[in-house]
């Protein structure tokens, strides 16, 4: 990750500021680092899911990596791969596309590991915490490397592991219903 030399004291100072790019920056202890871009196998599985979501959600409600959560911890804002944002969000959304800690949290949230053993901790321990503190509902770890789908629903406020689906097993929402895919399909085109 590259480190910019731009300090903030705020989150809204952050929101406000333009470097003129279109990329996409964390904010950690005040500085940008800039997030690096996704393997192409990583934009597959979220293109597969996002075709796979589409007719349960429509395209408004769906939002691709470029979507910033505003977050409590460090880093202070994470980018999903995969997030379906409530009804009410698609407004918000409109001027920035980021839901901030006074919003509604969005419906589900879709990580998918990238290799390394810092990135499957960043994805299964440091953003579960966060997204779990955010109140999101279902959040979902795709592994690429294991071939697996973590599903983990909010309960009592802390996630449980609903399920750890494989192979033929049918992918399945518990906020949105069936998919119609089955696990290795996300997987078969590695």
């Amino acid at each position: 990750m590259v480190q910019l030399n731009q300090r903030f004291q705020s989150f809204e100072e952050y929101l406000s500021y333009d470097d003129g790019t279109d990329n996409l920056y964390e904010l950690f202890n005040g500085e940008l680092i800039a997030v690096p871009p996704e393997s192409g196998f990583n934009v597959e599985i979220a293109n597969m899911l996002f075709v796979a979501l589409l007719p349960i959600m429509g395209h408004r409600r769906i939002r691709g990596h470029g979507l910033e959560l505003e977050v409590r911890g460090e880093p202070r804002n994470r980018f999903p791969d995969l997030t379906v944002v409530q009804e009410e969000h698609v407004e918000l959304l409109r001027q920035r596309n980021t839901i901030r800690l006074s919003m509604p949290p969005p419906i589900l949230v879709i990580e998918i590991v990238s290799p390394g053993e810092v990135q499957r901790n960043r994805d299964y321990v440091a953003k579960r915490t966060q997204y779990q503190d955010l109140v999101v509902p279902e959040y979902w770890i795709v592994d690429p490397q294991d071939a697996s789908i973590l599903i983990l629903v909010l309960e009592n406020g802390v996630y449980t592991e609903a399920a750890i689906l494989r192979d033929g097993d049918e992918v399945e929402s518990h906020q949105l219903g069936d998919l119609d895919l089955v696990a290795a399909d996300l997987f078969a085109m590695g």
